[in-house]
């Protein structure tokens, strides 16, 4: 990828427990530009705390876990708070009363994407820390999508111009 392609778009992925999900969200940040992914919370990292690779990782991102930016940081209301104070826009991915249709939304050049836990998703903190809230619409018997699969539909609607 040209450096020209990377986007000025930083994830945070909050409590994401599969490290499965965590590698297919490197490989789909690679693949649409997204400059860093941040973790927080328990979400696993590509390095185990010796330095050595997460095999579950590795698995699915297929080397985009080397090629992209990433840092981890217990507290993600922190990371959140730098990052509006550098003047980001705060999306957050999640179903919620606010919740625009992410089809509706229109993105600005600096963004941070937050995407939580597969069970609860981003916490009431989180979600009121979000300049804007976005969904997916569910038209199936199911109310959700996979935390991965739903980052991805979200990331190349919003950022694949």
């Amino acid at each position: 990828m040209k450096d020209a392609d990377v986007k000025n778009i930083h994830v945070l992925l909050h409590d994401i427990r599969s490290a499965h999900n965590v590698g297919s969200m490197f490989r789909t940040a690679d693949a649409i530009g997204v400059s860093s992914i941040l973790l927080s919370g328990h979400s696993p990292c590509p390095l185990d705390r010796f330095g050595r690779p997460v095999a579950e990782i590795a698995k699915t991102a297929l080397g985009s876990e080397m090629t992209i930016s990433w840092s981890y940081e217990k507290d993600p209301l922190s990371v959140i708070a730098m990052h509006k104070q550098e003047g980001y826009m705060i999306v957050g991915l999640e179903q919620d009363e606010r919740a625009v249709d992410y089809k509706q939304f229109s993105t600005t050049n600096k963004i941070l994407f937050l995407v939580g836990s597969e069970v609860s998703g981003l916490s009431e903190d989180q979600r009121k820390n979000c300049d804007v809230i976005i969904e997916i619409p569910m038209h199936g018997k199911k109310e959700s999508l996979n935390v991965a699969v739903a980052f991805g539909v979200a990331m190349f609607r919003l950022f694949d111009k």
